[in-house]
C-alpha cells in the first residue's frame, strides 16, 4: 500500500509538472515529440497524432521532449521550413519562457489548491507546524502549541501512555479532573515550568495525536530528577505553531497564504541549519533534513502506517508540500533545471541574441550529471539513515 501511494503521489506531481510544459507548447504550436512518465528504458509507448506517449522503467520523474530543445538537435539540411518553425529554439523568448515555467506554475497551482482544500475542511486552521527555531509567519494568526518528541522508558509519562507526536493542548493541576479550569499550553518552556513547579501533584494533560487525530486525557505526577535538579515527567518537547486564517480575505486566499508561509519557513530553516552546520562543523545538521525519493518513501510509508482516520488529509498535506518543493527546486537558476533554461532565455530576451550553442549544450550536460550525482549521494544518505 505504501509503495502504491508513493508512486501515485510521485506520478501525480510529475504528470502535473510535465503537463504544464506540454499544454503551453501545444498551445503555441511547438512540436511535442514525446510525453513520458518515468525515465527510460521505455516499457510502453503509443503515438497519438505527432506525439509519443510513454511509460518508462525508472519511476522517479518524467519528461516532455520538444522538437529542437537545443540548436545542436536541429537537422539543418534535412528539416523543412515548417519543421524548423515548430522547433523550440526558434520560438520567441516570451513563448520559450512560458513553456519553461509552465511546469513550475502547475506545481504551484496544485500545492495552493490542495492547501485550500485542507484548510477549508479544517475550519481554515492549519495542523501543528514543528518549529526548529523561533519563527513568526507572515500571514494568518499564529498560536503556539507543544508536541512530545520522545518519552523515556518507565517515566511518569510512559506509565500514563503519553506518546511521541502527541500535541499537548491544555492542562489542569488538581487532585480530581475538572476541579479547576483547563489552561492552554503555548510553549515548551511554559510546560517545563508547570511541571517543574508541580512535584508530587497530579497534572492532567489533554492531548491530540499529530498523525492520527486521537484525543485523550492522561494524568501524571512529576518526580524530582537529581541530575536536572527539578521535577520532570520524562518527555522531550518541541514548539509548534498553528496558523488560523480568520478574515474573509485570508480565507479566500488561504491556499496562497499558507503556501507562502510554509515555503518561506522551510527554506529559512534550511538556511539556518546550513549556517549552524558550518559554525559547528557538523554536516549531519543538514543531511538529517535533506531527503531524496527513498527518504520521501519512508515518510509516506510512516504516514500510511500511523495516520488512521487522518490518512487522506495527511497524504494531501505531504503532496502539497512536495508539489511546492518541486516548483521551488525546478525554478532555481541551475543548468538542466527549468530555472537554468529560463536564465538562458532571459539572456536572449535582453541581449536580442541566443546564448552560445556550445555553452548551452555543455552547461546543461554538466548540470544534468551534477544532479544525477547529487541524487545518488542523497539516496545513499537516505539508505544509511534508514538502517540506523
Amino acid at each position: 500500500m505504501s509503495i502504491i501511494i508513493f508512486l501515485l503521489i510521485l506520478g501525480a506531481l510529475v504528470l502535473i509538472h510535465e503537463f504544464g510544459h506540454y499544454i503551453i507548447a501545444k498551445k503555441n504550436n511547438v512540436l511535442v515529440e514525446e510525453f513520458g512518465i518515468g525515465f527510460p528504458p521505455r516499457l510502453w509507448g503509443k503515438k497519438v497524432g505527432e506525439t509519443l506517449y510513454s511509460i518508462n522503467l525508472i519511476p522517479l520523474g518524467g519528461f516532455v521532449k520538444l522538437h529542437g530543445e537545443e540548436y545542436n538537435e536541429i537537422k539543418v539540411n534535412t528539416e523543412s521550413k515548417s519543421q524548423k518553425k515548430r522547433a523550440f529554439v526558434f520560438q520567441k523568448p516570451h513563448i520559450k519562457a512560458a513553456i519553461i515555467t509552465g511546469g513550475v506554475i502547475m506545481n504551484l497551482v496544485l500545492g495552493i489548491t490542495i492547501y485550500y482544500i485542507i484548510l477549508s475542511i479544517n475550519g481554515f486552521q492549519s495542523d501543528a507546524i514543528p518549529l526548529i527555531k523561533p519563527y513568526q509567519f507572515r500571514f494568518g494568526s499564529q498560536q503556539g502549541r507543544v508536541v512530545v518528541t520522545a518519552v523515556q522508558k518507565d517515566s511518569p509519562a510512559a506509565k500514563a501512555q503519553l506518546s511521541p507526536e502527541d500535541l499537548i493542548i491544555k492542562y489542569q493541576i488538581s487532585p480530581i479532573m475538572y476541579e479547576t479550569a483547563w489552561k492552554s499550553v503555548n510553549s515548551a518552556s511554559e510546560l517545563i515550568s508547570i511541571i517543574k513547579n508541580s512535584q508530587g501533584k497530579t497534572v492532567f494533560l489533554y492531548t491530540e495525536s499529530v498523525k492520527n487525530g486521537v484525543k485523550k486525557t492522561i494524568q501524571v505526577i512529576p518526580k524530582y530528577n537529581p541530575k536536572l535538579k527539578r521535577a520532570v515527567i520524562g518527555i522531550g518537547l518541541l514548539d509548534t505553531a498553528i496558523i488560523s486564517y480568520k478574515t474573509p480575505i485570508q480565507k479566500v486566499f488561504s491556499g496562497f497564504f499558507h503556501s507562502y508561509n510554509i515555503m518561506t519557513y522551510n527554506y529559512s530553516t534550511i538556511a539556518f541549519l546550513f549556517q549552524s552546520a558550518v559554525m559547528e562543523k557538523n554536516a549531519e545538521l543538514v543531511t538529517g533534513v535533506v531527503s531524496g525519493p527513498i527518504g520521501i518513501f519512508s515518510v509516506v510509508s510512516d504516514i500510511v502506517k500511523t495516520s488512521g482516520t487522518k490518512l487522506i488529509m495527511n497524504i494531501l498535506n505531504i503532496t502539497a508540500l512536495l508539489s511546492l518543493s518541486l516548483a521551488f527546486m525546478n525554478i532555481l537558476p541551475f543548468p538542466a533545471l527549468d530555472g537554468g533554461r529560463f536564465v538562458f532565455v532571459l539572456y536572449e530576451w535582453v541581449s536580442k541574441k541566443p546564448i552560445n550553442k556550445t555553452v548551452e549544450q555543455y552547461a546543461n550536460l554538466g548540470g544534468f550529471i551534477f544532479l544525477i550525482l547529487l541524487a545518488l549521494v542523497v539516496s545513499a544518505n537516505d539508505i544509511m539513515r534508514f538502517f540506523r
